[in-house]
């Protein structure tokens, strides 16, 4: 798996997964269930993550809709 962001905003987080999987990726959301220990405070960031061999295609949906801040 290759992470491609992180970020606290659950919202965002779900856009992207929905934008990805319509371009045909299988993203993946890391410590996604550490809300539950933070009590929903947004403290600590969701990794969004993809299979090696759709990092490429996943890097460039996300540009392509400017949907790079958080990138590692």
């Amino acid at each position: 798996m290759r992470v491609l962001l992180a970020t606290t905003d659950p919202v965002r987080l779900s856009f992207l997964i929905a934008l990805l999987r319509d371009g045909g990726c299988d993203p993946v959301v890391l410590d996604g269930h550490i809300g539950a220990l933070e009590g929903g405070i947004g403290a600590f960031p969701r990794r969004l993550a993809v299979p090696e061999d759709q990092e490429a295609q996943a890097r460039r949906i996300l540009r392509e809709a400017q949907e790079t801040e958080g990138w590692r």
